[in-house]
Formats: C-alpha cells, sequence, structure tokens
C-alpha cells in the first residue's frame, strides 16, 4: 500500500470511534474507506471489527466504573438478548449477500430521521422512568438489534438507541453507556466468527483498531460527561442518519 494510506486509515478510524462512541454509524465511515481500498464487502465487514473491539476497549477505559456497574445491573436483559442477537447475525452474514437487507435499512433509517426529528423530548428525558423488567416486546427488539449489530454494524448504534430511548426509556446518556458495553462484549466472539472464516484483512484492520481506540477514549472522556451530551448527541443523530441514508440509497 502507498504510505499515505496508513495515516488516512488511523484518521478515519479516530472518526469513526468518535462518533460511533456519541451516537453510531461510524462504521460507514470505516466501512466506506474499506470499500474504497478495494477489499470486497463481507471482507470489509469483517475487517471493520477488529477496530470495534479497539472502539469498545477504548471507551470503556475511559468510563465511570461506578456508573457503568449500575447500569449493567440495571439492563441485564437489554445486554443478554443484544449478545445472542449479535452471534445469531454474525453467523448468518457469513452466509448471505447483505446487498438487498441495505436497502431495507435505509428505509428503516429514513422512519428514524422522522422519529428523532420530531419527537425530540423524548430523546432527552432522564433515566427514572426506564422499565428494568423485561417484557416480550422488549426482548425481540433488542435480540433483533443485536443481530443486525452482528450482520452488518453500521448503523446498529442507531438503531440501540432507539430501542433503549423510545421503548425502554433510558436517557439517551445512559442508554449510550450501555451500548458501549454491549458493543465491546458481542465484538469479541463475532470478530471470531469472521477471523474463522477467513473475512478479515489484518493490517487494515489493526491501523484501524488504532484510531478507534484513541476515538472512542476520547469520545467517553471529555464527551459523555458534558452537560449539554443529550443535545449534543441527538444533533449528531441526525446529521449520521443522514449520512447513512444518501450512502444507501445514493452512493
Amino acid at each position: 500500500m502507498e504510505w499515505y494510506i496508513y495515516p488516512l486509515v488511523v484518521f478515519a478510524g479516530a472518526v469513526a470511534g468518535f462518533i460511533n462512541t456519541l451516537a453510531g454509524s461510524g462504521s460507514a465511515i470505516t466501512l466506506g474507506v474499506l470499500l474504497l481500498l478495494g477489499l470486497p464487502a463481507d471482507v470489509a465487514n469483517g475487517t471493520n471489527r477488529v477496530g470495534v473491539v479497539a472502539l469498545g476497549l477504548g471507551s470503556m477505559t475511559a468510563l465511570d466504573k461506578k456508573l457503568v456497574r449500575g447500569l449493567l445491573t440495571k439492563g441485564r436483559y437489554i445486554i443478554l438478548t443484544t449478545f445472542i442477537g449479535a452471534l445469531v447475525g454474525a453467523l448468518v452474514v457469513v452466509e448471505i449477500n447483505e446487498a438487498a437487507l441495505e436497502k431495507v435499512i435505509g428505509g428503516l433509517m429514513i422512519v428514524l430521521l422522522f422519529v428523532v426529528l420530531f419527537n425530540p423530548k423524548r430523546w432527552l428525558q432522564d433515566s427514572t422512568q426506564a422499565l428494568m423488567r423485561p417484557t416480550l416486546l422488549n426482548v425481540l427488539l433488542f435480540f433483533a438489534v443485536g443481530f443486525y449489530g452482528g450482520f452488518i454494524q453500521m448503523g446498529f448504534g442507531i438503531f440501540f438507541l432507539a430501542a433503549a430511548v423510545l421503548v425502554a426509556r433510558y436517557s439517551l446518556i445512559d442508554a449510550n453507556i450501555i451500548k458501549i458495553v454491549v458493543t465491546f462484549l458481542f465484538a469479541i466472539p463475532v470478530l471470531g466468527i469472521f477471523i474463522w472464516y477467513g473475512d478479515v484483512q489484518w493490517e487494515l484492520g489493526l491501523m484501524l483498531a488504532v484510531g478507534q481506540f484513541v476515538g472512542g477514549w476520547l469520545a467517553a472522556r471529555y464527551a459523555l460527561g458534558h452537560p449539554q451530551a443529550n443535545v449534543w448527541i441527538r444533533r449528531l443523530l441526525v446529521v449520521m442518519i443522514a449520512v447513512v441514508i444518501v450512502k444507501i440509497f445514493f452512493m
């Protein structure tokens, strides 16, 4: 590879890591870069997971451990169902072409964009009304979100935050912290599945990992705790959803 590819991939990883920690869909950047560098879609999908593992590690090292433990105790069913769904999704995607699914996801992103734009109060609530006990709807919903995360990853953060905030009634900040933890937990075995099937290009994957670790750490350390974090995360969600819609339908 040309010398400039290395800093480009690291930089893309850092930007994606920062965006993923605060909202989601940073993988739209990293997957786009990997595809532009000529990787097949299945290998790009697997290679991207190396950076996702590093992103989770970087983000978690910067989080308040006491706060994380409290949220994980309350949201055990969310973590478990999302984790199982991710493993199933990864096992399915190594056998299936994802082109048709992208169009479906694009349609869902359009719906989500309207939800985020026109229901701001629900996005800015606190967690006092969070549903601590699982319902059948919540279990099925978080399994489906996890399945998607294992299948593609791009956009997982947006779907997870929508489910956690609009259905399980967590605040956006608390939902984001749970998202960071559960993504890290399922990213490790999912990466193992892609490695088993030979869908990882390690040189690019490790460069992404360096960038995503740094970006995730910076976002978790300096941005998540800001008093206006809920507001800015919601705004970032709007931007990232729009970017994903453009990428799926017009690029």
